[in-house]
């Protein structure tokens, strides 16, 4: 089991667009020089983000994509579902027929991972990651379990 290059290049590409979060819109282009991620692989996966409302696109000069919600909100299980990326770990991709057409011994073992590293990636949001990027360790838990950045308040 392993995550594939889609999942982890729509995570690193995400990750590359929040650290530049309202600034104006980022070219992929640039994420594409940055990260040296192929611009036409890129534009594969923005069309599945902006498909599932992660990310919008500013058209014209001057364009390119922005955040389509707020960093705390989205979290890296949300980017991998959107570019459709399975992370399973059954080795019949959860049909149940692994086996001589049956169920295997260890299916539901391998089932609760999965569920165990939705969990945890699910856990992890953009606003975690932006802030370990730039070296931040403020990062908060929220009343509802997710993990945010503190942002101190100047008045």
């Amino acid at each position: 089991m392993r995550l594939t290059t889609k999942g982890r290049f729509a995570v690193t590409a995400m990750v590359d667009l929040a650290l530049r979060h309202g600034k104006g819109p980022v070219t992929l282009a640039g994420i594409s020089e940055r990260q040296d991620i192929s611009l036409s692989y890129l534009e594969q996966l923005f069309g599945k983000l902006r498909r599932h409302s992660l990310v919008d696109s500013v058209r014209g000069p001057g364009g390119g994509y922005t955040l389509a919600k707020p960093l705390e909100t989205v979290s890296v299980a949300d980017i991998i579902r959107a570019v459709d990326e399975p992370i399973d770990a059954t080795q019949c991709g959860g049909k149940e027929n692994c086996h001589e057409d049956h169920r295997c011994m260890t299916h539901d073992l391998w089932v609760s991972l999965n569920q165990k590293i939705y969990e945890y990636l699910d856990s992890v949001t953009l606003a975690e990651l932006v802030a370990k990027q730039q070296g931040c360790g403020n990062v908060t838990v929220l009343p509802d379990g997710r993990r945010g950045t503190k942002v101190a308040a100047s008045f």
